[in-house]
């Protein structure tokens, strides 16, 4: 027998078998050895993830006595916050108060064309057609005549976004066809002609499709920052909570147990405690709010990342920060490819009665548009009500808004060009089935023909269910379904775990890396 290895792999060849088998030089170092390289590379994951003030701050900060600001910009940048630093010179709780009443808010939708067709379609007589433009790609064109009103409603759905227009009737002396419509809508049409749509539940799909991103249940972050605490690790490792946070909680919404809970869960666990024992959950204004109170989420002992918190509130977009003290908050503190947004809350006492007040002040990435409702000047709140409307309102208009920002913006782009090239597939094919194509006769329905009630998931969630379709859809047609040499077991659902993710998204955009860490956003329907 001989053995010979070189500097990157070992290799023993058997000279009587004449067989070759490798094998990394480490697996034949000392157990003790192997320990410390796994313990170097947990490590440095760790650091990688660890984000602080640079020392010399942390020690100016930790001496000043008097009153600090919320947040402080990250060193790397790539944040706005508001108010912007220089606007704080005068914060007193007795400060003239400058600002819009609790009527005045007003909550984001994230597509405020998304009912359109079930307000204006449905409910008359109207026509729906399909087409595949050599440039657009899929079309999918509804058009309604409202005599009594002498309005004709068009609107003309592409992978970017749907087109809406609402015409007078009596400029056309015939109704315009198919064609002529769309190009009124987008002058860079081309198709010559357009499919009709004759499938008898058409309008079912059509409005799943156009409400998918129609959501009334969201999920929040909530961290608990005490005095001196300036680390991730810091942060996610409180457990006590003092009376002056659980009086904030309750603020938020109702302490819930989890166990047979039947509201919407947010990813959290109802059946087996895997995720604590309770939570904060609340109603609002026709919408179900979840909470992620980290001190409520389960604490590993010796896990410095506590990631069975962080993969809750790191897959969140939008958390909330109770501060305790006049520690700030670092814009990118918390590690995180998904929140974009954090709302500071921090209790100061009054001058004048001595009572609580509320200082609130708000940053996200650089890419997040500005939204409502505006911070009062100065931002501080005495009044406990007008701070809950407030607050709820924002962190939805902050989840709204941050789906604008570019790494969303781009799954939802996906997201709706898969799922509008599955309704358009989906209508031809059954259309054909209807005129009597035997061909496409025995062709089962796809999950795009589910109730309206499951598309409003989330755009991840949605994101994930359109590649589902459009497998479906291609092994339904015979189209075969590209592998990577690896099996998948089926998704199943029981327990109540519908709404945890199998595994890791297919996100090109975002990239494997990006994903290493974190289980999906838990999103619900």
């Amino acid at each position: 027998m001989a053995v010979w290895t070189d500097s990157h792999v070992g290799m023993r060849r058997d000279l009587n078998q004449q067989r070759t088998t490798y094998w990394t030089p480490w697996i034949l170092q000392p157990d003790t050895e192997l320990f410390e390289i796994i313990e170097k590379l947990q490590g440095s994951r760790i650091d990688e993830q660890r984000c602080e003030f640079p020392l010399p701050l942390k020690s100016q900060l930790l001496t000043i006595s008097g009153d600090l600001p919320l947040i402080l910009p990250s060193k790397l940048e790539g944040y706005w916050i508001d108010p912007p630093l220089e606007m704080l010179a005068d914060m007193s709780p007795t400060s003239s108060h400058c600002g819009l009443e609790p009527e005045s808010y007003d909550i984001m939708e994230r597509d405020g064309e998304a009912k359109i067709y079930n307000e204006f379609f449905r409910s008359r007589y109207h026509q729906s057609f399909t087409a595949v433009d050599p440039s657009l790609g899929p079309l999918v064109l509804s058009v309604c005549l409202e005599e009594e009103e002498n309005k004709l409603r068009v609107i003309l759905r592409m992978k970017e976004r749907s087109l809406y227009g609402v015409f007078s009737a009596s400029l056309f002396p015939n109704i315009p066809s198919a064609v002529e419509l769309a190009k009124m809508l987008c002058d860079k049409v081309t198709v010559s002609k357009f499919d009709v749509v004759s499938y008898l539940k058409a309008p079912e799909l059509i409005t799943t499709f156009d409400e998918h991103r129609v959501s009334y249940n969201f999920k929040f972050g909530v961290l608990y920052q005490k005095a001196g605490q300036f680390t991730e690790e810091d942060i996610l490792s409180n457990n006590e909570e003092s009376e002056e946070f659980k009086d904030f909680l309750s603020l938020l919404g109702e302490t819930v147990q989890l166990q047979g809970f039947t509201g919407f869960r947010g990813g959290l666990d109802v059946c087996h405690g895997q995720t604590g024992s309770e939570t904060v959950f609340t109603s609002f204004h026709g919408r179900q709010i979840m909470f992620h109170v980290a001190t409520k989420l389960p604490y590993t002992e010796g896990d410095p990342q506590q990631l069975q918190r962080k993969r809750h509130i790191g897959n969140d977009i939008v958390a909330l920060v109770y501060q305790e003290g006049n520690t700030p908050f670092l814009s990118d503190v918390i590690k995180s490819h998904f929140l974009h947004c954090f709302l500071v809350v921090r209790r100061i006492q009054r001058e004048d009665t001595g009572g609580a007040s509320y200082q609130v002040s708000v940053t996200a990435r650089e890419d997040v548009p500005p939204f409502g409702p505006v911070l009062p000047d100065p931002p501080i709140f005495t009044d406990r009500s007008q701070l809950r409307e407030f607050l709820l309102t924002k962190l939805i208009n902050a989840d709204v808004s941050c789906c604008k920002a570019e790494q969303f913006s781009r799954l939802a782009l996906r997201t709706r060009s898969s799922l509008l090239e599955n309704l358009q597939s989906e209508l031809y094919n059954r259309s054909q089935c209807m005129m009597g194509d035997p061909s496409l006769a025995a062709v089962p329905s796809s999950e795009g023909a589910r109730g309206a009630s499951e598309g409003s998931g989330g755009f991840i969630e949605n994101f994930k269910r359109a590649i589902r379709v459009r497998s479906h859809s291609f092994e339904t047609l015979g189209v075969p379904r590209k592998t990577t040499g690896t099996s998948q077991k089926p998704k199943t659902e029981k327990d109540g775990e519908s709404d945890k993710s199998s595994g890791p998204l297919p996100i090109d955009s975002l990239g494997a890396a990006e994903l290493k860490d974190q289980a999906s956003p838990q999103e619900e329907t």
